[in-house]
């Protein structure tokens, strides 16, 4: 973030502002590169993008392979090729399966995005590529092959939806192969900035500010040693500081016992990911869960700000709603949250680690993470960048990382009027859901990622948790594994890039070949306006169900080691 990379223009230059082979990521943002033979050099299953710009570079942006990208708010000035993909994925060879480019703007620049193989009339050929907002400035080809072929025509214009790939629309289970105009998503002006394009905001800096105008939690009494019960010292911090001073954490492991509230008018930074952990009886209860972090009380108003912070458990807690998030912005992103995770186990001093093996010798009782992770709640806003919500599937402290079963029940709720930014954002192996939209409107999601519990269908979804009717669960009629998303009762929900996995069924990936490794993953309501553009699943027989049916076989769909709905919307 706020970077800036200079490279040799030199015709003969082999430089590369940022290389990256391999991984499963991730968010990057903020950066401005000048020069060099690759701005960009990547690989990775997938990634979220926002704000790069690339300036003067034989090549902005080479992609080697992925299952998918989304790329936001990209600027390319005065390149000899803007993205240079190397696509033709099949089962056996992984290349580029998915790019989707929202909100970009390119200038004097030859070739806007290039692949390595044209299309044959289906993804296997070049792939699934979503433009959506894309102003060309002087851009012969804005789609084209290696070998000269242009897909699509350049110029000095703006390619407002344009797509290729198997373009699904609401129940029916039949695609049809597209190279062409898309369907357009609405987007509310509530999530766009003054230029029209979708509200993006980088990790606050504080480069301005005085040391005097940051509160240490140490300093005022707080531990942060993972045993003490620190509560108290900072609850008197919050109620002292909040809008007063920057309220820094220094690195540590915070303890609370009760719910910890912290008000409207925050601002918090952590040092290398403090942790703030919550532990005890009163997080023990499923039938009557309590709220560990309460970001703004209800109903309350005003800023927030949350950067590297990890919020955690110390189990046993099935009745750990780990964070909930109330405050409503009074400014455009004015209540976010960056870089900053819900960890659940997997590390040390969680007492959710080695003890909970996966032959199931831990039993269920001491292996309980959380309630529920994240809970937007109706009167809330919120902007959430780089947010993993993680119940951890190995010990990442204990000797070997083994693997190992944890039980937490429900990933993100969202119950918000919007606007919601969730960019680069991810939530993994929760029983239920991952991503729960309930009455939810005005959300941007890209790209969202998940995988489904490691241990399913053995118990099979809910178990170990119950439907909770308070919390808006999902019903679990016929299906045994957790939702990657569902949606109901929603409005105005862009999903721009997703990547919802299944990699196993009872720890056993057989299932991976046959791809049947669970049946359903996302779930849409028949009455819900949903968009969704690249969705990448892996394991699963059906990619998109509505109503709790089946509705798109991944048969129809294969992209390389995934496959891909390139949009699909209601």
């Amino acid at each position: 973030m706020n970077i800036v990379i200079n490279l040799s223009t030199a015709a003969d230059t082999q430089h590369q502002g940022i290389w990256m082979e391999n991984g499963s990521g991730g968010f990057l943002g903020d950066l401005i590169i000048n020069g060099g033979k690759y701005g960009m050099w990547v690989g990775n299953q997938q990634f979220t993008v926002r704000n790069v710009t690339v300036n003067n570079a034989q090549t902005a942006i080479f992609a080697s392979w992925d299952w998918g990208w989304t790329y936001q708010g990209v600027n390319i000035n005065n390149c000899g090729v803007g993205f240079d993909l190397t696509t033709g994925s099949t089962s056996a060879v992984q290349a580029v399966s998915a790019e989707a480019i929202i909100d970009a703007t390119v200038t004097n620049t030859p070739i806007f995005v290039r692949t390595s193989t044209a299309s044959d009339g289906t993804l296997v050929g070049a792939g699934s590529l979503v433009l959506n907002n894309v102003k060309l400035s002087n851009v012969s080809t804005a789609v084209g092959v290696v070998d000269g072929t242009v897909v699509l025509a350049g110029g000095t214009t703006t390619i407002a939806s344009w797509g290729q790939g198997n373009v699904y629309q609401g129940s029916s289970s039949t695609g049809t192969f597209t190279q062409g105009t898309l369907a357009a998503p609405p987007k509310p002006s509530v999530l766009l900035d003054g230029a029209g394009k979708i509200f993006g905001k980088g990790h606050p800096q504080y480069a301005t500010y005085a040391v005097s105008d940051f509160v240490s939690v140490r300093d005022q009494g707080a531990k942060g040693d993972g045993s003490t019960d620190d509560t108290a010292a900072l609850q008197a911090v919050f109620d002292a500081y909040a809008g007063c001073k920057i309220i820094f954490f220094d690195a540590g492991t915070y303890v609370v016992t009760s719910t910890l509230k912290i008000p409207a008018g925050t601002q918090v930074v952590g040092e290398a990911w403090s942790v703030i952990a919550g532990k005890g009886s009163a997080f023990q209860d499923q039938s009557n869960p309590q709220v560990v972090v309460q970001v703004g009380a209800p109903g309350s108003t005003g800023l927030m700000e949350i950067t590297d912070i990890i919020f955690a458990t110390i189990g046993p807690t099935p009745g750990a709603i780990v964070v909930e998030w109330n405050v409503k912005q009074t400014t455009t992103g004015g209540a976010g949250m960056w870089d900053s995770y819900i960890r659940l186990g997997g590390a040390a001093g969680t007492n959710l680690e080695s003890n909970c093996p996966t032959d199931g010798s831990g039993g269920i009782d001491n292996c309980y993470a959380a309630f529920l992770a994240l809970h937007l709640t109706a009167s809330s806003t919120a902007y959430l960048e780089g947010t993993w919500v993680w119940l951890a599937d190995h010990d990442m402290d204990g000797t070997g990382n083994p693997m190992i079963s944890l039980y937490s029940g429900r990933g993100i709720l969202s119950e918000s009027a919007g606007p919601v930014w969730m960019i680069g954002t991810a939530a993994e192996h929760h029983a239920l859901y991952q991503y729960n939209l309930q009455g939810a409107q005005n959300h941007y999601m890209g790209l969202i990622q998940t995988e489904t519990p490691y241990y399913q269908p053995t118990p099979a979804a809910p178990s170990p948790f119950s439907v909770n009717s308070t919390f808006k669960d999902p019903s679990f009629n016929g299906v045994s594994s957790a939702w990657g998303l569902t949606v109901a009762n929603s409005s105005n929900i862009l999903v721009f890039g997703a990547g919802l996995y299944s990699f196993y069924s009872n720890y056993d990936q057989t299932c991976l070949t046959s791809v049947n490794c669970q049946d359903q993953i996302v779930n849409i309501d028949s009455t819900s306006s949903v968009y969704i553009y690249n969705l990448q699943t892996v394991g699963t027989t059906y990619q998109l169900s509505v109503g709790g049916t089946g509705i798109v076989n991944q048969a129809n769909n294969a992209n390389g080691f995934a496959q891909t709905i390139t949009s699909w919307t209601q």
